[in-house]
């Protein structure tokens, strides 16, 4: 299959299935079982249609002559698509016991789970601005609806009408950022942008550069970086478990796309410019972070105040770009995919123990879990311990590239800082570790989801571990060598 058949392919038949269980839904014949197979075929199948176009380095603009470059499909979006894709096939596999306990994930819940794929995919291939947000807010409004899924749940409703609203205010500095760019560089094609930034002295760029910085506060808003994020307690909190694991893992990944792309296309040759302002993101959100996540009492929003520290970790890889181009470049993907796997995996086991309702899981609650499930608490271990950076996980090999990029751009007080705020980590989530191992069992009248579904987390555990220490010499499977060679692959193919 050609790579522009395969553009069109993937989001064609998201968007076919959505709008074919949407109308399927309102059938006598239509069972949420049904619901729910039909959606996770379709990620199965487009997963490996888009994960085909990874093994090689392209970049093509798809139809020109209709789309006027507005869509380019390269190693670069195939990359993430996939990502996206797996990670959506992998929340829907774990928390497939979840959803049948629950009344709220009805026929609209699919739909607006493939909407919101589809919108993320067209934002990974934009190539112009207004179309990026197009995209971004048909996958943002997809999510947002996802959080109040649960109408029965006040916190639920809360954090919808929480998230749509600042969203939507977040939305319009992007507007007005485009705006501003329109009116100097006369086009909105990231393309023509970078043309007119090289050929037009520094002093004659204001309005790009304010709009620039206009469209950071809305990608900062997204990521849930601090000051920006305050959102993101409330937000995690109300929502389902699914759908929490579902922001976490996948949504957050595909606003940090776009960024990298808009940043290394357009806006590489402003770094000194935005690198303060990037650093200053850093140091706050990590720091912000720290401080919300060890004052936890649920693991739920533990996680979600820790998943703020990760983005500062992703920030101190874009401050660094500058000064080592392609290394933290790469070391922003591979680290997206090591908190991807396992975030998903982490916020998956607690819809997997959950009774499909959405009461917060305390720390008290896995009291014994290491003697009563063992599969289950090993599985989370590793997830946590990749989480904090331990040696042998993926999350570690994640952390040493970025730290490492910002040695070689000359930050290495932001390495320091970085290694500091992982340190810390280490109380929050061993936290967890020793409720599990070293605490008598709660007796708790804890469900345990279907066995498929642990295979799933185990899988996935599996695959933390073998991305911290799996080579190519030992087994012929990819490991971390070809991790990083596919993300080094996918920021050349932005230079095509």
């Amino acid at each position: 299959m050609s790579n522009e058949l395969i553009a069109l392919a993937v989001p064609a038949l998201l968007l076919f299935s959505a709008i074919f269980i949407l109308l399927f839904g309102f059938s006598s014949h239509y069972t949420k079982n049904r619901g729910y197979f039909i959606t996770l075929a379709t990620l199965f199948i487009t997963f490996f249609i888009s994960a085909s176009a990874m093994n090689e380095l392209h970049s093509i603009k798809i139809l020109p002559q209709y789309f006027n470059s507005m869509i380019v499909y390269d190693t670069f979006s195939a990359t993430f698509i996939t990502l996206f894709l797996l990670g959506g096939f992998l929340t829907l596999a774990i928390a497939k016991s979840f959803i049948d306990k629950t009344n709220f994930f009805t026929h609209e819940a699919f739909v607006l789970f493939l909407f919101s794929l589809f919108g993320m995919v067209i934002l990974t291939m934009a190539n112009e601005l207004l179309t990026a947000f197009i995209s971004l807010e048909i996958a943002s409004m997809s999510v947002y609806i996802l959080v109040g899924l649960n109408r029965d749940s006040l916190k639920a409703s809360e954090a919808f009408f929480k998230y749509l609203l600042l969203g939507s205010f977040a939305a319009s500095f992007y507007l007005l950022g485009m705006m501003l760019i329109y009116a100097q560089a006369k086009s909105t094609n990231l393309d023509v942008i970078a043309e007119y930034i090289l050929t037009t002295d520094l002093k004659a760029q204001l309005l790009i550069i304010a709009g620039g910085m206009l469209i950071m506060i809305t990608i900062m808003f997204k990521i849930a970086a601090v000051p920006f994020g305050a959102w993101v307690l409330d937000v995690y909190e109300g929502a389902s478990l699914p759908i929490t694991a579902y922001m976490a893992g996948v949504f957050k990944i595909a606003v940090f796309a776009f960024a990298l792309r808009v940043f290394l296309h357009d806006y590489i040759s402003f770094e000194a410019i935005y690198d303060p302002l990037i650093i200053f993101g850093a140091l706050v959100t990590m720091v912000i972070g720290s401080i919300l996540a060890v004052i936890q009492s649920s693991i739920k929003k533990m996680l979600a105040a820790s998943s703020v520290v990760h983005s500062g970790y992703i920030l101190i890889a874009f401050a660094s770009i500058g000064g080592a181009t392609s290394n933290a470049s790469s070391a922003i993907i591979f680290y997206l995919f090591a908190y991807f796997i396992s975030a998903i995996g982490a916020f998956g086991v607690l819809s997997y123990i959950s009774k499909g309702s959405d009461k917060l899981i305390n720390f008290d609650d896995l009291d014994g879990l290491g003697k009563d499930r063992p599969i289950i608490a090993a599985s989370l271990t590793i997830f946590l311990l990749s989480l904090a950076g331990f040696p042998s996980t993926i999350g570690f090999i994640g952390k040493f590239y970025i730290f490492t990029s910002a040695i070689e751009s000359g930050y290495t007080f932001l390495a320091i800082f970085g290694a500091i705020t992982a340190f810390i980590s280490i109380y929050y989530y061993f936290k967890v570790i020793v409720h599990m191992y070293f605490k008598e069992s709660a007796h708790l009248d804890i469900h345990y989801g279907y066995k498929v579904s642990l295979a799933f987390i185990a899988i996935s555990a599996i695959i933390v571990v073998w991305g911290g220490i799996g080579t190519s010499l030992l087994l012929d499977i990819p490991g971390i060598n070809a991790l990083n060679d596919l993300s080094k692959f996918s920021i050349e193919s932005l230079g095509l």
